[in-house]
């Protein structure tokens, strides 16, 4: 069947500058082996396929797949399947904001003109983590042990665990090797800027698919999330604030947290259709 498709650029801050996802619309009738074998084939870190909603709060449902695997919820496919949506015609129910239905549940984005904005879910897992694991992670990353002011637990569906670093420079110059160690990795880095940078903070994030080799994701939503919701509660900044990520790799990717009285935790950033056209399923 021919099904509308589109390639959105998120999180960008210019043409090209941010995370590709690979939209697929009128996904009915695609089994499980076609959601993951089109995903593989695009290439990209997040593919999705939009579908009717099961519930009537929702304006549409999607499911989420990373290469192989399928996730309950990610960031930077919400705002692109979002803006993939909308840029086919779809009218939410509620002027300026849509209902994404995942696995995670309702997710709310509101439409803020270029912008669109996630509420970030509540974390499926939090807390600290083993040292022996953190041991590890240090060993991947390549850094001194020193370099870690914190650990914790960052899992809002993609399974990160995150490390705060001493800074952004040191996020930076990170070289991960993951070759010898066995399993599958989900690891978010923060590391703060300067005081007079535009960016309060530095992000990268490292990922593999199954056993394959480590993996970079250029500007990831839902790892900016679940930093916001860690920083925040901890004391170690307050909203609104804005992020970088992706600048190691030649990216310019932004990402601006706002919060609202009762605490949800807003994740923000520019969704641009980059192509449009059909798939071929």
């Amino acid at each position: 069947m021919i099904r509308n498709f589109r390639q959105v650029d998120v999180f960008g801050n210019g043409p090209c500058t941010g995370n590709p996802v690979a939209v697929v619309l009128d996904a009915e009738g695609l089994d499980d082996d076609a959601l993951r074998a089109f995903s593989v084939w695009t290439n990209l870190s997040e593919c999705t396929f939009v579908l009717p909603p099961t519930t009537a709060e929702a304006d549409y449902r999607v499911r989420i797949f990373s290469l192989r695997t399928e996730l309950p919820f990610a960031g930077h496919p919400t705002l692109g399947t979002a803006r993939a949506w909308l840029d086919a015609g779809g009218v939410p129910a509620t002027p300026g904001t849509l209902v994404q239905e995942c696995q995670a549940g309702l997710i709310s984005v509101r439409i803020e003109n270029d912008r669109l904005a996630f509420a970030a879910p509540p974390l499926l897992r939090s807390g600290s983590v083993d040292p022996e694991l953190v041991s590890e992670l240090i060993d991947i990353l390549g850094i001194r042990p020193e370099h870690v002011i914190d650990a914790s637990w960052l899992d809002n569906g993609p399974g990160w665990v995150g490390l705060l670093l001493d800074s952004a420079r040191t996020v930076l110059e990170l070289r991960p090797d993951a070759s010898a160690h066995a399993g599958r990795w989900d690891i978010g880095v923060i590391g703060a800027h300067d005081p007079a940078s535009e960016s309060a903070f530095e992000l990268r994030a490292f990922f593999t698919d199954g056993n394959g080799p480590l993996l970079e994701d250029p500007v990831t939503g839902s790892l900016n999330a679940a930093a916001a919701q860690w920083l925040i509660a901890t004391g170690r900044t307050s909203a609104p604030y804005r992020a970088s990520q992706g600048t190691a790799r030649g990216r310019s990717g932004l990402i601006y947290i706002t919060s609202d009285d009762d605490s949800t935790t807003w994740v923000g950033g520019r969704a641009e259709v980059v192509l449009t056209g059909t798939a071929l399923l």
